[in-house]
């Protein structure tokens, strides 16, 4: 279980002091069975007047900071070290009833499953449904989990990762369209492509680094998003289209959401003279540390 070490600075500058309203901030990573936080500390420069943790509707750590002085830049520095339990591919079990698809989630599943299956981006021409269609293989070859390592890799191989530092999010049909765009973008598209499946799917915000003996990964230095499929027999099964990983092995999570705008990382209002912002900058930088490994100790005992 590789201990990870995650610094996360996000830096906003001014032209001249400006007053900054209530700040929503979502750093921390999620607490589960694989994933511990060692450690955490949130920092904020200018210092705010009041800082408050909270629990949101999914049960991310949300920080909410509100401010009584003006400055001309506010850095906000997240530090962790989590000890991550990497889930690979061949972990993943699925019960019988689900195993080809398509299937129905039972009875008990469906009530809270509802509105991660529900679409939130128009498709009136049916564009999506039929690209998620197009991994449906004759004869359901290798069934649900095939299927949806067929779009994870397939987003990988056909699209181009483009960085893109403005707020917001490409709608589905515009990623498809191009064929680029960041990983939020890709997230977005997999996770309503996956819905119209019929199958319930979260967004999610995190980082990423890099294990031992793998590929290159895209997406590091920020933060990163990818997608949860819910899977009877494993619950919640991590994909990320933007490098074709199937599985949790190099993502830390910290925000889940039913839709993007739930989970962004940082928000919050500033008023003074128009114009007045400069830039933002964003540096994550994460490294899985050295963990040494001690052998359990049993007292000497003298033979009788």
């Amino acid at each position: 279980m590789p201990t990870v070490s995650i610094n996360h600075v996000t830096r906003y500058r001014y032209r001249r002091d400006v007053a900054f309203g209530e700040h929503r901030i979502l750093v921390r990573p999620r607490e589960s069975y694989d994933q511990r936080v060692l450690s955490a500390s949130l920092e904020i420069d200018p210092e705010p007047v009041s800082l408050r943790w909270l629990q949101d509707v999914f049960g991310n750590a949300v920080a909410i900071a509100t401010f009584d002085r003006r400055a001309d830049t506010l850095e906000i520095r997240g530090s962790a070290e989590v000890e991550h339990l990497p889930t690979c591919e061949e972990h993943i079990q699925v019960e019988p009833y689900a195993a080809c698809y398509p299937f129905t989630y039972s009875a008990e599943d469906m009530p809270d499953l509802l509105r991660s299956i529900e679409r939130d981006y128009s498709d009136r021409d049916r564009v999506i449904d039929d690209w998620a269609m197009g991994f449906v293989e004759p004869g359901n070859a290798g069934g649900t989990l095939a299927l949806l390592k067929r779009m994870t890799q397939a987003i990988r191989r056909d699209f181009d990762y483009q960085p893109r530092e403005t707020k917001g999010i490409q709608p589905p049909l515009t990623t498809l369209s191009l064929g680029s765009g960041t990983c939020r973008d890709f997230a977005l598209l997999m996770m309503e492509a996956v819905r119209s499946l019929g199958l319930a799917a979260r967004f999610v915000s995190g980082y990423l680094y890099q294990p031992d003996n793998d590929n290159a990964r895209v997406g590091g230095h920020s933060t990163h998003a990818w997608v949860r499929v819910f899977l009877p027999g494993s619950g919640w099964v991590e994909y990320d289209p933007t490098n074709g990983i199937v599985g949790n092995r190099g993502l830390i999570r910290v925000a889940v959401a039913r839709d993007p705008q739930q989970a962004t990382p940082l928000s919050g209002t500033w008023r003074g003279v128009k114009g007045s912002q400069i830039d933002m900058n964003v540096d994550v930088r994460i490294k899985q540390l050295e963990v040494e490994t001690r052998h359990p100790h049993f007292p000497h005992k003298e033979p009788a």
